[in-house]
């Protein structure tokens, strides 16, 4: 029981008129609040504009978005019908005061490219109607309650209400409609779902509940809710479901590319899987490519679930080298192509010739070690490279020796072998260490 006992609330509940009146003061906008709200959109819609991350994140802590929602919550909750219209309406001010200011922004910034930070806001789904529900739990909760430590800012980041305002901005200023529409719809996801787990956070810890003249008021009231919730819902649902679908095909392809795709003499120059179409498309430079070893691969997909997947290969310079001719564009990415091949092919012969030069150095050293040996039975081992003496002001190459003996050798005979060592090895500069 005392285990159970620390996730108590009540003992940590806030009075429920100081509560009330916290969220009703974040409510309105304007005057400073408005501003505030001008100036996070600007921020926010910069911070897009330069796919800039550290900017986005400031502005949504700036942003004063989150009270209205929450007064919508909390109104549903406790049947205050006064206090969800005055959040709806200005709710509905302040999206539309944000839509117009960042479409006002993007339509005179010189900048119109869709970056990472934009792209990440289009495509709404089931995991950002979690981020939002778990998001305003915390927020409502912190509100509830008299220790509300530093979450509120941390439910702003998460929750992220201003950057898809921003990206429908971006949609409508630059007549990309499939953005304003899929940021918009994250914006409502977050809305709705911050509603909602206000009012079950309010409901949860049993604050005064007014209670309607008509009984259908409050029913109708709860039933407009439930139904916006699942509206909201299902879609993420579909969009998620995709994700997980997507990530599912792009992992089985890039499996089935790195143990199967593999040619003698052919080098894999460029990949590209396209979950949406179910398409992995592969790029090969080097010797041509036979149809029935491309059907052996083909045929291969369905070991990795891939039945539905389409493979399409490109041969690179053999598959260019019939066509006479080809246009600027083939020509360019000849060209690319064949950069790309002569780069590997250089890269490999200067691989071979390092293992070459390595296996030559080792079967000098085992050479001159055998014939040392002939001459001085007591020397057991011998190490034999090259190296690099760093000296203040130039580089010099040197020959390392290291010498094992049974036996002390003499200085006479130390002589002998470092200038025999110079000999054979044909070497000038030999630092010889004797064990």
């Amino acid at each position: 029981m005392r285990i159970l006992d620390n996730f108590r609330l009540i003992e940590e509940k806030e009075d429920f008129e100081r509560v009330r009146n916290n969220i009703e003061k974040g409510i309105y906008f304007k005057g400073t609040n408005l501003w505030i709200l001008v100036f996070a959109i600007f921020l926010a819609s910069l911070g897009l504009n330069v796919n800039s991350p550290a900017v986005i994140i400031g502005a949504m802590l700036v942003s004063p978005l989150m009270g209205p929602i929450m007064g919508m919550g909390f109104g549903l909750a406790v049947n205050d019908l006064q206090m969800l219209k005055k959040a709806l309406f200005s709710y509905l001010f302040a999206a539309g005061v944000s839509l117009a200011t960042s479409t006002l922004f993007f339509l005179i910034s010189p900048l119109n490219e869709a970056h990472s930070e934009i792209l990440a806001r289009t495509s709404p789904n089931i995991y950002d109607v979690l981020v939002a529900f778990f998001g305003g739990l915390a927020g409502i909760l912190a509100t509830s309650s008299k220790l509300k430590g530093n979450v509120i800012p941390g439910v702003a980041i998460a929750t992220a209400l201003m950057p898809p305002l921003c990206t429908a901005g971006f949609g409508l200023a630059t007549g990309q409609l499939q953005y304003f529409f899929g940021a918009f719809y994250l914006f409502l996801i977050n809305t709705v779902f911050i509603a909602l787990s206000t009012l079950i956070t309010i409901r949860f810890l049993r604050f005064p509940i007014t209670q309607l003249a008509e009984q259908k008021d409050q029913t109708r009231a709860q039933l407009i809710m439930w139904v916006v919730t699942v509206i909201t819902l299902l879609p993420s649902l579909y969009f998620g479901y995709d994700i997980v679908q997507e990530n599912k095909f792009r992992r089985k392809a890039n499996q089935f590319i790195e143990n199967e795709a593999i040619f003698p003499n052919d080098y894999l120059l460029k990949k590209n899987v396209d979950p949406a179409a179910r398409t992995i498309t592969l790029t090969y430079g080097g010797q041509f490519i036979e149809e029935k070893e491309i059907q052996s691969l083909k045929h291969r997909l369905k070991n990795y679930d891939l039945n539905n997947a389409s493979l399409v290969i490109h041969q690179g310079f053999a598959y260019l080298q019939d066509n006479s001719d080809i246009g600027p564009e083939v020509a360019s990415q000849t060209e690319k192509l064949t950069k790309d091949l002569s780069d590997k092919n250089r890269q490999i012969q200067r691989l071979q010739h390092r293992l070459d030069s390595l296996m030559e150095q080792r079967q000098l050293s085992n050479q001159i070690f055998r014939e040392l040996k002939i001459q001085h039975p007591e020397i057991e081992s011998l190490i034999l490279q090259p190296a690099t003496d760093n000296m203040r002001t130039t580089q010099k190459e040197i020959w390392i020796a290291a010498l094992r003996s049974r036996k002390p050798i003499p200085k006479t005979e130390k002589d002998k072998i470092e200038s025999w060592l110079k000999v054979r090895a044909q070497i000038t500069h030999l630092k010889l260490y004797f064990e």
